[in-house]
């Protein structure tokens, strides 16, 4: 959600002060869908937390979403360096809404993305990636790292799992990697809990405050 200690979560600024850090070779971000269908920057279904304001996203326009700070995904693409590796987590069943700016600027048909990985918690969503761009990488959210996450994502066709780092141990990294999984982490906030992380072998880290190099 880009270095939320210098600009709020989700923004450009936030996006730019991340990349910025020493060492962060990329980012995390989550869309949802406008009130008139375009793909918008945002973690929760309420503009509460972070705006302030008690309204759904989804009953917004993207126009209005932008007079409260928020990005379309369009945007964010347009502002990340080619290079950059974008976590791009769906939070809602989006289909062509999210895939359509994502293949704009990073990809083409039929063709695997680059420097993106389509991640959720939404089976469902990611079943739609899945039958939409089947060369594209996608990672399944877990809160548990459990076997039956690990056969879901297997199932599902997933190159991934990212989970909640305080399920990650020794034996579970080796259960993913039995399966053929890549490992993410998700959300880390200590440096050394970011260094274990990484001597286990996880592929990506989302990192936040102290955990930020830099």
């Amino acid at each position: 959600r880009g270095d939320h200690r210098r600009a709020p979560e989700n923004t450009l600024a936030a996006f730019a002060a991340a990349l910025a850090s020493q060492g962060v070779d990329g980012l995390e971000l989550d869309v949802r869908a406008s009130a008139d269908e375009v793909a918008v920057v945002l973690h929760d279904a309420t503009l509460t937390r972070v705006q302030g304001r008690r309204v759904r996203a989804s009953r917004l326009t993207v126009e209005q979403l932008a007079g409260h700070g928020v990005p379309t995904l369009a945007e964010v693409l347009a502002a990340s360096p080619p290079g950059t590796f974008l976590d791009v987590e769906l939070k809602e069943d989006l289909g062509e809404i999210a895939l359509g700016p994502i293949r704009a600027a990073r990809g083409r048909p039929g063709d695997p993305v680059a420097h993106v990985v389509i991640s959720s918690f939404d089976r469902a969503a990611l079943a739609t990636v899945r039958r939409l761009e089947p060369a594209w990488p996608t990672w399944l959210n877990t809160a548990w790292l459990s076997d039956r996450a690990i056969s879901a994502a297997v199932a599902l066709g997933c190159a991934g799992i990212a989970a909640e780092w305080h399920r990650i141990d020794e034996r579970r990294v080796e259960r993913v990697r039995a399966a053929g999984l890549k490992l993410a982490a998700w959300t880390v906030r200590d440096p050394a809990v970011r260094d274990r992380l990484a001597a286990l072998g996880v592929v990506a880290a989302c990192v936040e405050g102290d955990a930020l190099p830099g």
